[in-house]
């Protein structure tokens, strides 16, 4: 049985820990709101930009720019967006599960990835995938260079006709407590799809200087602007589902030092019992002895 020495010093780990936990949370919770922001007013730009360029590719066709090229030799892309740190809950381990389904599904594709995040670099590391390149330290001050800096790389592997095919996997933010894994492919841009439009004249548009010049201004953009999404989503991803866990770990740090306190209380209450019983008997044994 933990005597009350061993039961003060669990109380006061955990004490230790909740305030870990509380200041842990209260951080993310600074930074979320900020993340939060940024993603909310970026992403209606990306989306819209994303409609814009589908149906642009869709009228233009596959030789308009050599990012719309579409091959199929079976060699794909993965770029795996992660944490740099723990302590976020499901939000990592989501992320690599898929990113395994992905890659077993793709058996007969070659595969290579780009993580970005420690977590994603940690795990890789271990197994045997190619890891073409990777991206470490930089969410605490994520830039737009950022974005240009991955999204440049990408794009020139594509060019060059090193892959066929890039796809992003990283956490869509929905909520505080709701983060959906998304896989989204980046290149080539997908065309927009007429199956589900109305029938009747479709619209007709005139291109100023011309379509290739625009889609070769518009169409770099489009891939460092989907890039940019992803990551800020993961960001504000990230910081939800940090607060999340912290406050939950925070509520059950506080449930144990209740449970603690009352086997304190109670282990103290069977000392002091136990010891005003031997004082009750040494003395009922003393007056005994001094009438014998």
């Amino acid at each position: 049985m933990a005597t009350l020495r061993d039961i003060q010093r669990r109380i006061r780990s955990v004490q230790s820990t909740q305030k870990i936990t509380k200041a842990m949370k209260l951080v993310a919770a600074s930074k979320f709101r900020r993340a939060q922001e940024r993603i909310l007013a970026a992403r209606p730009y990306a989306t819209k930009m994303r409609e814009l360029l589908g149906s642009l590719a869709g009228h233009s066709g596959d030789e308009t720019h050599p990012l719309l090229a579409r091959r199929y030799t079976g060699r794909k892309r993965l770029v795996i967006i992660t944490a740099d740190k723990g302590l976020c809950g499901a939000f990592n381990s989501s992320i690599l599960r898929e990113s395994l389904r992905f890659l077993r599904a793709a058996e007969e594709a070659s595969v290579t990835l780009v993580v970005v995040g420690k977590k994603a670099r940690d795990f890789y590391r271990r197994r045997q995938f190619t890891v073409k390149s990777e991206m470490l330290g930089f969410f605490d001050r994520l830039a737009y260079s950022h974005a240009q800096e991955l999204a440049g790389g990408l794009m020139q592997d594509y060019l060059a006709e090193d892959v066929d095919e890039v796809d992003l996997l990283y956490n869509e933010f929905r909520s505080v407590a709701v983060q959906r894994p998304v896989r989204q492919q980046l290149l080539p841009i997908e065309a927009e799809d007429d199956g589900g439009k109305v029938a009747g004249p479709q619209e007709e548009y005139l291109y100023e200087p011309g379509p290739e010049a625009i889609l070769a201004s518009l169409l770099p953009r489009h891939v460092t602007t989907q890039v940019y999404r992803a990551l800020m989503e993961s960001v504000a991803g990230e910081y939800g589902a940090r607060m999340t866990a912290m406050e939950s770990a925070t509520k059950n740090a506080r449930e144990m030092i209740n449970i603690l306190t009352i086997q304190y209380n109670k282990a103290r209450q069977e000392r002091i019992t136990k010891e005003l019983l031997d004082i009750v008997g040494g003395a009922e044994a003393l007056h005994q002895s001094v009438e014998a």
